[in-house]
């Protein structure tokens, strides 16, 4: 297996509730290293920019909006097979089709309000972690 990094987002519903711990320890009992992070508030146009590729469909407006509507997370995560690792302890994104003991079956309230983003390939997640960091802010 590879090391992959994968960008992670704890979106305003988890940030407002306080559980950015919580899903931390869910982060790191899944073997994954948290090696960039910063508690930031997203402005209109970056949420526009980060979600584009959403533009033309009916929720882009409503997932704008709700990213604008509250600080949030971001994350860069590594480990081993570290997109598909991560994208296990997110579970569906719909928390009623999560599995037990994932963050988005603990945490999320609804499909939209679902306490986390993760990346879905290697190339998003490169083109998505260069969005949030510069090289000098990545420990790993």
């Amino acid at each position: 297996m590879a090391v992959e990094r994968t960008l992670s987002i704890i979106k305003p519903d988890a940030t407002e509730r306080n559980l950015t711990g919580k899903i931390n320890s869910y982060i790191e009992a899944a073997g994954l290293r948290i090696i960039a992070q910063k508690r930031i508030r997203l402005t209109r146009d970056q949420a526009e920019a980060f979600y584009g590729v959403h533009k033309e469909r009916s929720f882009f407006g409503e997932l704008v909006d709700f990213m604008v509507s509250g600080p949030v997370v971001v994350q860069l995560l590594e480990g081993e097979n570290g997109i598909a690792a991560y994208r296990e302890v997110m579970g569906a994104t719909n928390p009623a089709n999560a599995d037990a003991g994932t963050i988005r079956k603990d945490f999320a309230i609804d499909v939209q309000n679902n306490s986390v983003h993760g990346s879905d390939a290697p190339e998003t997640a490169a083109v998505e972690a260069s969005f949030f960091f510069s090289e000098i802010e990545i420990v790993g």
